[in-house]
């Protein structure tokens, strides 16, 4: 999926968000983690460091050497949907207490992906075999 059309969709589920309270907290952290995840491929298409055929889907399923160099080139952004991931085991498929808590702490892990897209740029680290990444010079 292109850059614009993940932005497209993470700006549309946010702007879903705006009817739900912390109250609703596993359809808030359902959204965070819907719209994070869009956000998250808006930067590493925007980075150069995956092709928009090579989308993520979740940041625990990545191959270990992508998500280490995706975590390298913005550490906060990808300890932010892992732990919005982290949430939603406890928050929406199990029963922990502190949902309202979580629900507050996964919009601001969605700001910190959103900000990080917005700020992305190409790194100029992509090999001839775009979404290999090579941190070395």
């Amino acid at each position: 999926m292109t850059p614009e059309r993940h932005r497209d969709f993470a700006e549309r589920i946010t702007r879903s968000m705006e009817k739900l309270t912390t109250t609703d907290y596993e359809a808030v952290i359902e959204g965070c983690m819907l719209a994070g995840t869009h956000w998250f491929n808006v930067a590493l298409h925007e980075m150069g460091m995956s092709a928009p055929d090579q989308d993520v889907m979740h940041v625990e399923y990545m191959v270990v050497h992508e998500r280490r160099k995706a975590w390298l080139v913005s550490p906060a952004m990808v300890e932010a949907l892992e732990r919005i991931e982290d949430m939603r085991a406890l928050h929406v498929r199990g029963n922990a207490d502190g949902g309202e808590r979580a629900a507050a702490a996964a919009l601001l892990c969605l700001e910190v992906i959103r900000e990080a897209a917005t700020d992305a740029k190409p790194l100029g680290l992509t090999s001839p075999h775009r979404g290999h990444v090579s941190l070395s010079t």
